[in-house]
C-alpha cells in the first residue's frame, strides 16, 4: 500500500525579535530586528511526524514599521498557502510589537478554516539564552494539533502559552511571557511537544466578520483610521488636527488617504471627556466614523438602557484599541467594496 503524503505546514517568515541579531550575546535590548531569514530559525528544530514543512520569507522587518503594503503581502501569502490542498497549516513568524494586531487582522479578513499560529521571541537570536527557538517549536507542534486541524482559526503562541486571536495582547514589554489574554487567560499550553487544551475551542469571534475577498484587501490605499485616547485635559484638539488633515487630503491639497475612522480608547467603561467629545461630534458630522472602546487593559465597555454614563452615542468595539482600529479598517474595506 502506498504511503499517505505528508501534509505541508507552510512557515512564513516577517522579521521581529525572533530574527534579531545584536553584536553581543549579553545585549537584549540594542539589536537590530529581522536579520536572520525564517529557514534559519528552523534549523535544527524537530519537525512534527507526518508533516513537511516549507519555509518562505514574506519581509524581515521590525513589526513596529508594519504597515498596510506589508499587512496586504502578508495576507496574499496566507491566503494562497491556505487555498493549497496539500497545506493543513500556516505559521508566521512575527515581531511581538504588533503581532496582535496581525492575528486579528488575520482572523477577521481571512475566517481561516484552516489553523493559523503566529509565535515571535522577546529575546534577539543571538542572546546567551534566547526564547525564539523554543516559541517556534512549540508553534509547530500547535499547528499540527489534532484540534486545532478541526477547528481553524488564528492563533498565538508564546512561552509555552496559547491564545486566540480576539483576546491576545502584548502587556509587559521585557519578560518572557509578554503576553496574556485579558479576562480569560491562555486557552491552552504546549508542554513537552504536547497541547494541553484549558477550554472548547472558542465558537464565536467577539466581533461579527465576514471574510474579505482578496480584491477587497488589495485595494490601495486602505482607509485611514487613526486611535486616540481620553485622559485628563483631553480637549479634543488632536481630533480638530486630523480633521484638517482631513479636510486638506478630500481637497487634494495633500497626497494623503483622508480621515475615515476613528478609535476612541475611553477612560473606565467607556467614558470621553466632554470637551473630546464635541470634537469627535464635529468630526461624525464630517463623515468620520467613530467606534470607541476602553483603555483599561482588561474588560469591555458595557452599554446599558438606562442612559447616563452608560448611553453612548458611537458604535462600541469589544476589543481593545489596537484590535478596535483593524476592525474598524476592515470594516470601511468592505463597505468600500460593496458601495
Amino acid at each position: 500500500m502506498a504511503e499517505a503524503a505528508a501534509r505541508v505546514l507552510r512557515v512564513l517568515g516577517t522579521g521581529g525579535t525572533i530574527a534579531g541579531r545584536a553584536a553581543s550575546a549579553h545585549d537584549a535590548v540594542g539589536y537590530q530586528a529581522g536579520v536572520l531569514p525564517v529557514h534559519a530559525l528552523l534549523e535544527g528544530l524537530p519537525r512534527p511526524a507526518g508533516w513537511t514543512v516549507q519555509a518562505r520569507q514574506v519581509f524581515n522587518i521590525d513589526s513596529k514599521d508594519m504597515s498596510a503594503g506589508h499587512w496586504r503581502a502578508l495576507l496574499d501569502e496566507v491566503d494562497a498557502a491556505l487555498a493549497e490542498p496539500a497545506v493543513g497549516a500556516v505559521l508566521v513568524t512575527h515581531g511581538t510589537d504588533t503581532l496582535e494586531e496581525t492575528a486579528w487582522l488575520l482572523q477577521a479578513a481571512l475566517a481561516p478554516a484552516k489553523p493559523v499560529v503566529l509565535t515571535g521571541a522577546m529575546r534577539p537570536a543571538s542572546a546567551l539564552a534566547p526564547d525564539g527557538p523554543q516559541n517556534l517549536m512549540d508553534a509547530l507542534v500547535l499547528a499540527t494539533d489534532e484540534r486545532l486541524q478541526a477547528g481553524g482559526g488564528v492563533w498565538v503562541t508564546l512561552a509555552g502559552r496559547v491564545f486566540d486571536a480576539a483576546s491576545v495582547r502584548k502587556v509587559h514589554p521585557m519578560r518572557l511571557d509578554a503576553f496574556a489574554g485579558g479576562d480569560a487567560g491562555p486557552v491552552a499550553w504546549v508542554e513537552g511537544g504536547q497541547v494541553r487544551w484549558l477550554a472548547g475551542l472558542p465558537v464565536q469571534p467577539p466581533v461579527a466578520v465576514a471574510r474579505l475577498a482578496p480584491q477587497q484587501w488589495q485595494r490601495a490605499p486602505w482607509p485611514r483610521v487613526e486611535w486616540i485616547t481620553s485622559h485628563a485635559g483631553a480637549d479634543g484638539a488632536l481630533v480638530r488636527a486630523l480633521l484638517l488633515q482631513h479636510r486638506a487630503a478630500q481637497s487634494g491639497a495633500v497626497a494623503e488617504a483622508p480621515l475615515r475612522g476613528l478609535v476612541v480608547a475611553g477612560t473606565g467603561n467607556g467614558a470621553v471627556h466632554a470637551a473630546l467629545a464635541e470634537a469627535l461630534g464635529q468630526a461624525q458630522a464630517e463623515g468620520v466614523e467613530v467606534w470607541l472602546t476602553t483603555r483599561c487593559a482588561e474588560g469591555r465597555v458595557v452599554v446599558a438602557d438606562s442612559g447616563g454614563r452608560a448611553a453612548q452615542r458611537w458604535n462600541v468595539c469589544p476589543l481593545p484599541p489596537a484590535k478596535a482600529r483593524v476592525a474598524l479598517l476592515l470594516h470601511l474595506l468592505q463597505r468600500d467594496a460593496t458601495g
